[in-house]
């Protein structure tokens, strides 16, 4: 149930953000947050990562969906008590489903976080990044765990 509530929660923090963004901005309108830093843009992301692929929405929304199968089959084969990998793929079915419900609802994804040195995005986006971070740190620290306790040639 945990790695489940994780996910609808980010979904839900999502797509609130979202809401607000497309009834309250007007498309392409810019809020200052941070100034000089970091602003509220409403953008319209009809493809993938830093708008790759425009218009290949259909292709995408299957993607995305096969994307949300795969975390939850691997979500089955990992212990429920290792809480970190349980949040690491539940915050990437999270942001998953965030912008599949995008791709399928209004045929794009709604971005709006806008740091003015990179491509804007989304909180879906980020969960989705922060899960595979989390998991190729957690990768990396059992494969330097492993390589600790093999002989050293030299």
């Amino acid at each position: 149930m945990f790695f489940y509530g994780i996910s609808i929660l980010v979904v839900f923090l999502d797509q609130l953000i979202k809401y607000f963004v497309d009834k309250h901005l007007v498309y392409g309108q810019s809020l200052a947050i941070f100034n000089g830093f970091l602003q509220l843009t409403y953008v319209r992301n009809t493809g993938a990562a830093f708008s790759l692929f425009v218009g290949f929405s259909p292709y995408l929304i299957v993607v995305g969906a096969l994307a949300a199968i795969i975390v939850i089959f691997f979500h089955y084969r990992i212990p429920p008590k290792d809480l970190y990998l349980q949040t690491s793929m539940a915050f990437i079915l999270g942001g998953s489903l965030g912008n599949l419900i995008d791709r399928v609802v209004r045929s794009f994804v709604v971005d709006y976080i806008d740091i003015l040195i990179w491509p804007v995005f989304n909180i879906a986006d980020i969960m989705i990044n922060l899960g595979v971070i989390l998991i190729a740190i957690k990768l990396f620290e059992k494969k330097k765990a492993e390589g600790k306790d093999a002989p050293n040639p030299f």
